[in-house]
């Protein structure tokens, strides 16, 4: 009796209507895009606009020891953003103030905005936002912030923290900080804006970023290129990376290729074992030596149907076709999304694990990369209604993660521990590093009420 008086309480705090007990729409919160089955219902949905209204958010949430889930536009790969029976889940998605500075190059912005909205915005100003997830159109910068997002473009360019010039954070206790500027170079104090970058809602909750803008991506020239096998593709990246490092370096096995040429119909060989799509936007003579290396590389590792373009239209209709690929694999059945990577060096290593591991559980996993960084996203294609392949999944799925770990990589190059991954943390990063994790998170939330479950 006391909960639902205390909630009386924090609807009467904020304005009509933004808070939320409705099951019917509690229901549509409870899963993010990971589609964790063991997934909670919310207490209640709050969708603030301000950072004042989030601070009331958590200042009663502290005072009533209620867990919060912060949600951007829930397209978590990893389960950051799933429901916790009893917590409070704190949308973002209504926070949507963006301002354009031309003079400092920045881009002030609430975590409600679409990746997308973000680079409009800037382009409307001769200007560019580089990180690129293959969700850009549908995920939040919020999110983006929260889980340290990539994308196609940051083998060149680097990922989102190498954007984020400040922050404000809404902290466990409801206090309100700011963290950086607009200013390019600050060495006051400890970094404790990259401290919250990839925090993964855990220590605060972002309630506005400021991010750095670069004049615009040169036009790029494309390189396309198919292979018989994907090991045959991975050493021509190897091949490319030691030499240049290209504006997109993409790969995509069979599976890949043939379900996205299912669904776009743009003339993919359908025979081809790997797909690399490659892009150099160096300007004049230095591009062309960039296309030459590619093309080299290429057709030193027995690459068939070689060709570049510089139309735009033909180039984004290959980086169209690489973000389509998540989309188009999971059209054949449910999917477990891997995001593990490894130092370029081990990328032939890893892929020919993946390809042992699918054969060793006897189910189907595609392989998609960020290749010019060693991303890999293995996607496990099975059918939950089939118990026994369902758990085959879940023992590759682990196995793909102990053996990124084995090779010196990483469980998570871009999508977070979240929820999901937390199990294979402690093997990457060993125990030091979770007591010193464990440590700063009970500094800033004494109570653990932000995230519950989330990477501790």
């Amino acid at each position: 009796m006391a909960a639902v008086v205390a909630l009386d309480s924090l609807i009467a705090a904020l304005p009509p209507g933004m808070v939320v007990t409705d099951p019917d729409i509690l229901a549509a919160y409870r899963q993010d895009r990971a589609q964790d089955p063991d997934a909670g219902t919310p207490l209640a949905l709050i969708r603030p606009t301000t950072t004042e209204q989030v601070q009331t958010a958590v200042r009663w949430c502290a005072e009533n020891r209620v867990p919060m889930i912060t949600r951007g536009a829930g397209t978590s790969l990893s389960g950051g953003s799933t429901a916790v029976d009893g917590a409070v889940t704190i949308s973002t998605e209504k926070m949507r103030e963006l301002t354009i500075d031309t003079a400092t190059r920045t881009a002030v912005v609430q975590p409600g905005l679409f990746n997308a909205e973000v680079k409009a915005a800037a382009a409307a100003h001769d200007l560019w936002y580089p990180p690129d997830p293959s969700s850009f159109e549908i995920c939040s910068i919020g999110g983006n912030v929260a889980t340290n997002a990539g994308g196609l473009c940051c083998v060149k360019y680097g990922v989102t923290t190498d954007y984020v010039l400040g922050l404000q954070v809404v902290l466990a206790d409801g206090r309100a900080v700011r963290v950086g500027g607009k200013q390019l170079k600050d060495s006051a104090g400890l970094p404790l804006t990259k401290l919250f970058v990839g925090s993964e809602g855990l220590l605060g909750i972002i309630t506005e970023v400021t991010l750095r803008l670069l004049p615009p991506q040169a036009p790029a020239c494309t390189v396309v290129g198919s292979f018989a096998s994907v090991t045959d593709a991975s050493e021509a990246v190897l091949a490319i990376t030691s030499k240049i490092r290209p504006a997109m370096l993409e790969f995509m096995d069979s599976v890949s290729i043939n379900a996205v040429e299912d669904m776009l119909r743009m003339g993919l060989d359908r025979q081809a074992g790997a797909l690399l799509v490659a892009q150099s936007d160096a300007p004049g003579p230095a591009g062309a030596a960039e296309v030459a290396i590619i093309r080299q590389a290429f057709e030193a590792h027995g690459a068939a149907d070689v060709f570049d373009t510089d139309d735009p239209q033909e180039g984004e209709a290959f980086t169209a076709a690489r973000r389509a690929a998540i989309p188009a694999v999971e059209k054949i059945g449910s999917l477990l999304l891997e995001d593990v990577g490894v130092p370029l060096p081990q990328l032939p290593a890893l892929i020919g694990g993946v390809a042992d591991i699918a054969a060793d559980n006897d189910v189907m996993i595609s392989v998609i990369a960020h290749a010019g960084d060693g991303n890999t996203h293995p996607l496990i294609v099975f059918d939950p209604d089939n118990a026994d392949e369902a758990a085959r999944a879940q023992v590759a799925f682990g196995q793909i993660m102990d053996l990124a770990i084995s090779l010196g990589g990483t469980i998570t190059g871009e999508h977070g521990v979240g929820r999901l991954k937390k199990a294979w943390l402690p093997n990457q990063v060993g125990p030091d590093v979770m007591e010193l994790t464990a440590l700063i998170k009970n500094a800033l939330d004494p109570q653990g009420l932000l995230n519950p479950g989330v990477i501790l």
